[in-house]
């Protein structure tokens, strides 16, 4: 991360379209003293929360057959374990606005990396299915309060940094899942080979995450209405109170949700599908989990790039298509020639699956003020999420009846053109606000 708190004695600009109804802003500099001392701790704070938000599901997906053995799993139960993420990130994201206006964003990820924390440490001694997925589930719920309050935290403490920050937080966030996925396995192994320390060893990760937030939490003003420090102020019945926003009829919320979606869909389908598409073009097993862990680090870098970027552009809509173009050049690569171009499908898929870190600048740019943030989160993500369900299960019912990758890589790129879409509407330079205003 650029070290910006050296620069904190000067003005800062940073073009943020639409979340300042097109005005340039110019941010008082950083305060000095115990309030600079703070800022610091809340980007700790923010970067430990994002490295938690993934390894409790990606460590489990590398030691999925060693866990269905150890419970004596059976197939269908493993699939329905596979579904509990989006499921609970659907379930819970929604309470997330609500628990932050009445304890404050911070108090509320203080709890959820608790709940990580404890959901995971947990977990490695269920005796059974069940309790297994009721611990799964609880570190799940910490994750999804957490995922939903992280755009409205930027947006509260860094309305002149939102894309510095979105990034530095996605590209934390892709380096937790990346992390995970490459050293469950041989961690597990150097610690004795069971399964149940694997996975509970995370549990130490997260348990750091909630140290900066037992100070942070302190500061108790809940996630209201106010526009933060440096945005422009809504004028009286503009349309700007949250307490009145009905996202249900804003038409940039729904596209921000099925955008939304339609990238989590494609990222599910690529941790879950993606190894067994190059295994059965011939790719060795070691190799397609190399490119499985490509993919997934082409994140990191470009969580930090992109959001940048899009900040600085009036619309997201060319971010967005050329992201779109990327995952289609992987699969019409992945269904001529898989095996021989592997590693550039690899690498391009890796780039399309960095929508992610852009539909969380997104949700952080088409609201004046925190509180609109928080319900558009929630509902983008909530929503999302439960869009993302059917995909991973479609794609494995295809290929399960029609022997083969044809048509489960044409349904993968052909959800790619419903999301460029989406993503086109939803990056438009404008506000939740002004559009529940125009048509009231």
């Amino acid at each position: 991360m650029p070290d910006e708190s050296h620069t904190s004695l000067r003005p800062q600009t940073e073009r943020i379209p639409a979340a300042a109804a097109g005005v340039t802003m110019t941010a008082p500099p950083l305060p000095v003293g115990p309030s600079k001392w703070r800022t610091r701790l809340l980007v700790a704070g923010l970067v430990l929360a994002a490295l938690n938000l993934r390894p409790a599901i990606t460590s489990l997906g590398a030691l999925l057959e060693e866990v269905r053995d150890g419970l004596h799993m059976s197939g269908t139960l493993a699939g329905v374990l596979t579904s509990v993420p989006p499921l609970c990130f659907a379930a819970f994201g929604f309470a997330a606005p609500r628990l932050a206006r009445r304890f404050g964003p911070g108090a509320v990820v203080l709890v959820g990396m608790a709940a990580v924390t404890a959901g995971v440490a947990l977990r490695p001694f269920a005796g059974g299915t069940a309790g297994f997925l009721a611990a799964s589930a609880f570190a799940l719920m910490g994750i999804a309060v957490s995922n939903v309050l992280m755009p409205v935290l930027v947006k509260r403490h860094f309305p002149d940094r939102v894309g510095t920050m979105t990034g530095l937080y996605s590209m934390a966030l892709a380096l937790g899942a990346g992390t995970a996925t490459a050293v469950t396995v041989p961690m597990t192994e150097a610690l004795g080979g069971s399964w149940r320390t694997g996975l509970g060893v995370w549990a130490v990760l997260a348990a750091a995450a909630v140290l900066p937030w037992t100070v942070l939490a302190r500061d108790r003003a809940p996630g209201g209405d106010a526009a933060p420090a440096g945005t422009a102020p809504v004028a009286p019945g503009g349309g700007g109170g949250v307490s009145g926003l009905r996202l249900g009829r804003s038409r940039t919320a729904w596209a921000m949700a099925w955008f939304f979606g339609l990238q989590a869909t494609g990222a599910y389908i690529t941790m879950g599908w993606m190894p067994q598409v190059f295994r059965d073009a011939g790719v060795p097993a070691g190799t397609a989990g190399l490119l499985l862990a490509v993919i997934m680090a082409m994140g990191v870098p470009l969580a930090f790039v992109i959001p940048r970027v899009a900040t600085r552009m009036s619309s997201q809509g060319p971010i967005v298509v050329a992201l779109g173009l990327c995952g289609l050049t992987a699969f019409a690569g992945l269904y001529f020639a898989p095996a021989g171009g592997a590693w550039l499908w690899a690498v391009l898929l890796g780039i399309s699956n960095c929508s992610f870190p852009l539909a969380l600048t997104m949700i952080g740019l088409r609201s004046r003020t925190g509180a609109g943030v928080a319900r558009l989160s929630a509902f983008a993500q909530s929503t999302g999420y439960l869009i993302s369900i059917p995909g991973p299960v479609l794609v494995g019912v295809l290929y399960q009846h029609s022997g083969g990758w044809g048509l489960p890589i044409a349904l993968m790129a052909g959800f790619l053109v419903p999301q460029m879409v989406m993503g086109v509407i939803a990056g438009r330079d404008r506000t939740i606000e002004d559009e529940t205003r125009m048509r009231d």
